[in-house]
C-alpha cells in the first residue's frame, strides 16, 4: 500500500549530503560507491526508520519534505 510520508529537514540534509559528488582517488582498483548507491543507502536507511520501502518513493510535487512510498507489510 502507499502512503505519504514527511521527512524532517534534517533527514533531507542527509539525503541530499549522500547525493553530493566526492572526489576521490581510486587506489588498489577499489573505488568508492557512486552517488547513486549512496543515495540508495540512504534512501533505505530513511525507510528503515519511517517503515517504508526506500526503493519505492516517489516525489510529492507541492512539498520537497513530503513523498510517497510502499509501507512496509510489518510495520
Amino acid at each position: 500500500m502507499r502512503k505519504q510520508f514527511t521527512m524532517t529537514k534534517e533527514q533531507q540534509d542527509k539525503l541530499l549530503e549522500a547525493c553530493r559528488p566526492l572526489p576521490y582517488i581510486i587506489i588498489g582498483g577499489m573505488a568508492p560507491p557512486s552517488q547513486q548507491e549512496r543515495a540508495n543507502i540512504a534512501w533505505r536507511e530513511l525507510g528503515r526508520e519511517m517503515g517504508f520501502d526506500g526503493m519505492t518513493a516517489q516525489p510529492d510535487e507541492s512539498n520537497p519534505l513530503q513523498f510517497t512510498a510502499e509501507v512496509i507489510a510489518d510495520k
